[in-house]
């Protein structure tokens, strides 16, 4: 049975989310609801739940004032939100889940099941202190990110990512000094996630680390060379931007 809190602004939007879990998400247990900091940091200490829907917009701050007053947090999150906000992009960061307002019923199985998972592997507490260290800093001065592989979770300093390379549906990143990883999300997920740390989509099928690049070589069609050998194609139309961003890094 996975015990869970809810945690959202509104009544109405604490009762619908109430019902989905009840009536569609199997072995779920609600402990409680609240619907601003105080109250759901006292509810938090007081039920120590499994698992919390978040709101990250409440009546008297956000989800994430909730989660620096809790100093124990021997739980998972899942956020809860009804916008598009700079906070998506460092939640992604860290690997966790949030959900868009209305809930849709198979994101929130979805979801449910990813952080049944998370808990079983004892991981929610390195990802929310990730989380809660990026939202301190500025988009471009976040220093890690949390990938999801098959074998779990690798934590990884950004500057170390020296590629990715589009693999369908997953993405292939290649790491300093000589690790390969296979992440479950395109390469579309990690050109927006890595578009402040001077990444670029070069190629449909390549993001680059443009601090990792050695050279660019104008044979054979053109192609960039990085640090660590791999040759890297790049598109015509890539071509100018490129040179310009690599001129501005100089």
């Amino acid at each position: 049975m996975l015990n869970v809190v809810i945690i959202e602004d509104e009544v109405r939007s604490q009762e619908t989310l109430k019902s989905l879990l009840l009536e569609f998400c199997n072995d779920v247990n609600v402990l409680g609801m609240a619907g601003n900091v105080d109250d759901a940091v006292a509810l938090i200490n007081k039920v120590k739940p499994d698992l919390i829907f978040l709101d990250i917009e409440l009546q008297t701050g956000t989800g994430f004032d909730v989660l620096n007053r809790i100093k124990e947090r021997n739980f998972d999150v899942i956020f809860t939100t009804a916008f598009e906000q700079y906070a998506i992009k460092a939640i992604k960061f860290s690997s966790l889940d949030y959900l868009l307002k209305p809930i849709d019923i198979d994101e929130l199985q979805e979801a449910l099941e990813k952080a049944r998972e998370r808990l079983d592997k004892a991981e929610s507490s390195k990802q929310l202190n990730l989380l809660l260290k990026n939202m301190g800093n500025k988009p471009n001065q976040r220093k890690k990110i949390c990938l999801a592989t098959s074998e779990g979770l690798e934590f990884i300093d950004i500057q170390n990512i020296s590629h990715c390379e589009a693999n369908g549906s997953y993405t292939n990143f290649s790491i300093k000094p000589d690790v390969k990883l296979i992440v479950s999300k395109n390469l579309k997920e990690y050109e927006n996630l890595l578009s402040d740390h001077n990444f670029m989509r070069v190629h449909n099928s390549f993001l680059i680390n443009l601090h990792e690049v050695k050279k660019f070589v104008k044979s054979e069609g053109g192609y960039i060379l990085m640090n660590d050998s791999t040759q890297i194609a790049i598109s015509q139309s890539k071509r100018d931007e490129f040179m310009e961003r690599m001129m501005a890094l100089s």
